[in-house]
């Protein structure tokens, strides 16, 4: 079922503080996507001729405030990790948001951007830009953060750019957390993955990067063939490259009913989280939503780079713009007739 088009925003639900939020409805491409003003949420996405959504998505507004956290939304100021929730800047200390473990800083804190509403700028039948600033001090972090979110559906991709300026000296690391499902089956874990790097990022048992950057050859994360994705529990950060770098293909997501996900970004790092820990999350056309039900690949800096000198510089500073974009295209292919590599021993 495609969604119908809407020129202009129309009621969603309901905040707890009884404001408003809004969803528009953009078509393009052969794509139909459902957005919603809480978060920059891609709540729905569809293409001409499946059934089944490509995305999770959430039927209400409370959904998006507890157990589907994230789900769809651009997330920072500071998306992923800081380990220990604290960072020096210009000889400062700064204490954040400690949401995640109570120790840690977890997608810009517990009022990040995902949970706030974001103000309606352009709007056209298959692309609107969004907008919010993050006031000075929210979360912990220095300086007014005024952040541009454009979401556009053209020749069979989400496209999606952000950018952000600042009146001071401040980390930023925003991303798409969207979940996808291209076959529509609640279980990602057959899907084929490739992704082209070379290095991760190993964590501790806090999902905290220790530091090192370890070559991917001989590891459970070697994506360079493509191979199913499985069920070891990923969660973890690919290096693409030590900087921002042009537009490029960096994965590519094949299902078994013919369609395929290539993720093209300008990012230096992917964040890959298979959605183990989903559980019992309400979805669209009365699914819920279980472990692996939906694929993320969050297109971003490499967690955690204020505490690691040796990383990519997320620190944004006054008269700079932070920018990014990228690219989730979808396309149909014939169904795979050879049994795929198998993936790599976790034992």
């Amino acid at each position: 079922m495609m969604l119908s088009p809407s020129s202009r925003p129309e009621p969603f639900g309901t905040l707890p503080d009884g404001r408003q939020v809004d969803c528009v409805t953009l078509s393009g491409g052969g794509l139909t996507a459902r957005v919603l003003t809480l978060g920059a949420i891609v709540q729905d996405l569809r293409m001409e001729g499946v059934a089944h959504p490509l995305v999770l998505g959430c039927p209400d507004v409370a959904d998006y405030l507890d157990s589907a956290r994230y789900f769809g939304a651009i997330v920072g100021r500071v998306a992923n990790r800081i380990g220990g929730g604290t960072f020096r800047l210009d000889g400062q200390t700064y204490r954040t948001s400690t949401n995640f473990r109570g120790r840690h800083l977890l997608h810009g804190g517990a009022e990040g951007t995902d949970v706030q509403l974001w103000q309606i700028g352009d709007l056209s039948p298959d692309a609107v830009t969004l907008t919010l600033t993050l006031p000075d001090g929210d979360m912990g972090f220095p300086g007014n953060l005024q952040i541009s979110a454009t979401l556009r559906l053209a020749q069979g991709a989400l496209q999606i750019d952000l950018s952000a300026r600042c009146d001071k000296a401040t980390p930023c690391n925003l991303t798409h957390h969207g979940y996808f499902d291209i076959d529509g089956r609640g279980d990602v874990r057959n899907q084929i993955l490739s992704i082209d790097a070379q290095h991760f990022l190993p964590v501790d048992d806090d999902l905290i990067p220790t530091g090192e950057v370890r070559p991917i050859i001989g590891t459970p994360l070697d994506f360079r063939r493509p191979r199913p994705i499985g069920a070891y529990g990923f969660d973890h950060n690919f290096c693409l490259s030590d900087s921002p770098q042009p537009l490029r293909p960096v994965a590519r997501l094949t299902g078994q009913e013919g369609l395929s996900l290539e993720v093209l970004t300008t990012c230096c790092g992917l964040q890959l989280y298979d959605g183990a820990h989903l559980d019992g999350v309400p979805g669209l056309e009365g699914r819920v939503y279980g472990p692996h039900a939906g694929l993320a690949l969050e297109a971003q800096h490499w967690p955690d780079a204020v505490n690691h000198p040796d990383f990519p510089d997320m620190i944004l500073r006054p008269g700079e713009t932070a920018s990014s974009t990228t690219l989730y295209r979808f396309g149909r292919q014939a169904a795979r007739s050879e049994k795929p590599r198998q993936g790599v021993n976790n034992d």
